[in-house]
């Protein structure tokens, strides 16, 4: 890296602190642009490939389950202008300063912030850790995908009807009282208890899936990148919390896995065009999915919808010919034709039974479309029972079901590989020996990823997938992005950090950056911090169970274990940032006493420099090599150029041969 001169002494120890590095985050070029960059590192076959793989990443399963649900239920539309609101003024520039660091510094997300201040070094490794976290029950979820896509090879699909208990002879109980889908899911596919304290044996077959699908990640990673209504919702603070944290999660900010896709960009890569682009394509895939969503989702309340008139009628029939309740769907009722209930639509019965409700039994029940849809299915809900129901009505059903677990499996997998990257990049830029190494390193992070993993597949283990995907990550990311804010706008400092993109982009981005990354964004993430924060000490974590008496849903309170082990988690992810802060200050005091002491009875030795060439290239390695702990200890000093001259480190012995050449820093 080439050195960046101070503008005043005073004003850069102000802005970088002690310690703090004061090298200049773009590569050097020669008189001729060439770049000087560490040829051994990877890149991208082309700019098609880099883009993909960034879209793969930040469009993951969340825009195909999470965001629909968060538009269907705060308001739609409403809901809709807000998260592009957030997107413009918070996602879009934290996406871009993440990109714009990884393509300069060219390093993964240890190496970035260890690079802008060593003090901040913990920043990368809480990022590895959430990665680590999210890695886990991700894959679990992919191994879902293809225990499903494996049952979707025969007809019919196996859950498209209910069992037969051959001890009875008759439909088995816990399907009758809830539906074909959702008993396949519960019982035949994660064999769930009923609650997060029993936890119940292994689930072999799931345990064989996800073994399969660390295979698959290791077996791609060890190749490396080259294959990889209402308005009067804004006033309600819990949108706007749902708002931002979708926003924050569609773009994967935190998980330093963007920033390992952009160190392998050429440094002059337009970063700012990258990031409009990569939010607006994620935006699109979300609207198009909602509008999938919402399609699959009506059908499916209309048929339930529908099903419930029929039975309800059914119901009255067997009383009509009992002889009971004969005046309320005789002849004289023109809304009911008993002769044809196909031919009753919902509006219809609807509005017999409210003047009539009164007078029917308990077991006749309205029958309302409009809280089938507001009931809201969310998560894996979504995928495994709401979409597996209607693709059961479609004609060849098999194929349709092959196609869309294919789909989340390749959503899956392209999210997973950004994660996998997030963790190996930074490990194998920081530590050279795992660099060296990086099948073993693979290798042996995806057996650790299979082994944890073995937790999800116990039969409570869905409980345990949704405890890491609700609070594993969330505070810990908004901690680890609260901290990125704070190191490039008040560390390195704005100016200076947009001087750098000039740089590479050949022209200076608008100064709007400046205030965003400075105030808006942080002011953001510290407030979407406090909300998550309140929210959890005000209202006791929750979890839904699966009741196989009652053959429902039902939502229950976290045990106390459960609830240090979500505490245990967060603060796991996010000690880094303290620990590599106190680490870095006392080894420094260290090292000042240490030469304080050897200065009182030793003459300082006097370092002499040369000027050079500009045609002479710097070592690429020193300028990206991210720096030892000896070094970070003491302050880089910063050389005022003098055109395209560089200056290098004379041998004393050089010196002494030519007297001519001594030259007074």
């Amino acid at each position: 890296m080439t050195e960046k001169p101070p503008l005043d002494s005073n004003e850069d120890e102000a802005w970088l602190g002690e310690g703090q590095s004061e090298t200049q985050l773009t590569t050097v070029c020669g008189p001729d642009g060439v770049e000087t960059c560490d040829a051994d590192r990877p890149a991208w076959d082309s700019k098609i490939q880099y883009v993909l793989a960034q879209v793969g990443f930040s469009v993951g399963l969340g825009n195909v389950w999470r965001f629909p649900y968060l538009c269907h239920q705060n308001g739609g539309g409403a809901f809709m202008l807000l998260y592009v609101f957030l997107l413009l003024i918070v996602g879009v520039p934290l996406f871009f300063m993440e990109l714009a660091a990884g393509q300069s510094i060219r390093q993964g997300s240890i190496g970035v912030w260890k690079h802008i201040s060593p003090k901040l070094a913990g920043i990368g490794y809480s990022s590895c850790m959430v990665c680590f976290y999210v890695a886990l029950y991700y894959n679990v979820i992919i191994a879902w995908s293809l225990f499903y896509m494996g049952n979707s090879f025969q007809y019919p699909l196996p859950w498209q009807q209910c069992p037969i208990d051959v001890t009875t002879n008759d439909t088995v109980k816990e399907c009758a009282g809830s539906s074909p889908t959702s008993y396949f899911w519960f019982r035949k596919a994660l064999d769930i208890t009923n609650s997060i304290d029993e936890t119940g044996e292994f689930n072999p077959i799931m345990t064989g899936c996800l073994l399969a699908a660390w295979a698959i990640v290791s077996l791609a990673m060890i190749k490396g990148i080259k294959s990889s209504a209402k308005l009067e919702i804004w006033g309600n603070v819990q949108v706007w919390r749902q708002a931002a944290t979708q926003v924050f999660f569609a773009l994967g900010l935190g998980y330093g896995s963007v920033i390992a896709y952009s160190s392998y960009n050429p440094v002059h890569n337009n970063c700012h065009r990258d990031a409009l682009m990569v939010s607006g394509i994620n935006f699109m895939t979300s609207v198009l999915a909602s509008l999938v969503v919402f399609v699959v989702l009506g059908f499916r309340a209309k048929n339930i919808a529908l099903r419930c008139v029929a039975e309800n009628l059914g119901l009255l029939s067997l009383m009509s010919s009992h002889g009971s309740n004969q005046h309320l769907v005789g002849p004289g009722w023109p809304g009911i034709n008993m002769t044809d209930p196909s031919s009753v639509s919902i509006a219809e019965y609807r509005e017999w039974y409210s003047h009539h409700s009164s007078m029917v039994g308990p077991n006749i029940t309205d029958c309302s479309l409009e809280q089938e849809m507001n009931k809201g299915i969310e998560g894996t809900g979504l995928a495994f029972i709401a979409f597996t129901e209607v693709m059961a009505l479609f004609p060849a059903s098999p194929f349709w079901s092959t196609l869309f677990f294919l789909m989340l499996l390749n959503l899956g997998l392209s999210t997973m590989f950004g994660t996998m990257q997030g963790i190996l990049t930074p490990l194998m830029d920081n530590f050279s020996l795992l660099g060296r190494h990086r099948t073993l390193l693979t290798v042996s992070s995806c057996a650790l990823g299979f082994l944890i993993g073995l937790l999800f597949t116990q039969r409570s283990g869905n409980y345990f997938v949704t405890m890491f995907d609700d609070y594993s990550a969330t505070l810990p990311l908004v901690i680890v992005v609260i901290f990125e804010t704070i190191s490039v706008a008040w560390v390195y400092g704005t100016d200076r950090f947009l001087d750098d993109i000039e740089v590479m982009l050949k022209w200076r981005p608008p100064v709007v950056y400046k205030y965003l990354w400075k105030y808006v964004c942080l002011l953001a993430m510290v407030g979407l911090l406090a909300a998550s924060l309140l929210r959890m000490v005000f209202k006791r974590p929750t979890y839904t169970a699966w009741n196989q008496t009652t053959a429902s849903e039902m939502t229950l309170e976290y045990p106390g274990w459960a609830l240090a082990m979500i505490v245990l988690l967060i603060v796991v992810a996010s000690l880094p940032v303290p620990i590599g802060y106190i680490h870095f200050t006392l080894k420094n005091h260290m090292v000042r006493d240490t030469r304080s002491e050897e200065g009182s009875c030793q003459e300082v030795h006097r370092e002499l420099y040369t000027k050079c060439s500009s045609t002479e290239q710097l070592d690429s390695n020193s300028q990206h090599r991210v720096p030892s702990e000896e070094e970070e200890a003491h302050p880089r000093t910063a050389f005022l150029p003098m055109g395209n001259e560089h200056y290098r480190l004379l041998p004393q012995q050089e010196v002494e041969d030519d007297d001519e050449q001594d030259t007074v820093v």
